[in-house]
């Protein structure tokens, strides 16, 4: 671990971890015949990557083959401490990611929901009413055009 807390991968995880971004469901074999361990090698890497945070493998959706036919990105304002607003928004199930950010707002949100009404409901009765939101400015989309996870390790 480095001294400001990130972990330190050498170039093996790291092409494990490449690996697994193009495809998630590669085998442990495969993955050990392309960066030169064994199968058991390359499992113990992936528990150890898991274990301690640095990745997690799951199954992304497609939101609209799913009915969620509503996704906007909410841009709040906040009077006193971010932070807790934040939580607060975290823990809206339809809510899939939130971020404190610098500039014209405070917190980007990004709601994945069924329709127009849902969203309404979620922006007036879980967003608004919290303490600390002074106002939202919502962007829905209306089409999603790239999506990737596979920025790799650098």
């Amino acid at each position: 671990m480095t001294r400001d807390g990130r972990v330190s991968l050498d170039d093996t995880s790291k092409a494990i971890i490449e690996q697994l971004q193009d495809d998630g469901r590669r085998s442990y074999a495969d993955i050990g015949k392309a960066v030169g361990l064994s199968e058991a090698a390359v499992r113990q890497r992936v528990q150890k990557l898991i274990d301690g945070g640095v990745m997690q493998i799951v199954a992304v959706t497609d939101p609209l083959q799913l009915g969620f036919l509503r996704q906007a990105m909410i841009g709040v304002r906040i009077s006193g401490d971010t932070r807790a607003v934040a939580d607060a928004v975290a823990d809206i199930p339809a809510v899939d990611y939130v971020v404190l950010t610098a500039g014209s707002f405070d917190l980007l949100v990004e709601i994945v929901c069924e329709d127009d009404e849902k969203l309404l409901d979620i922006l007036n009765e879980q967003i608004r009413s919290l303490e600390g939101v002074l106002s939202t400015e919502t962007f829905v989309y209306l089409k999603l055009r790239k999506q990737l996870y596979n920025w790799g390790t650098r």
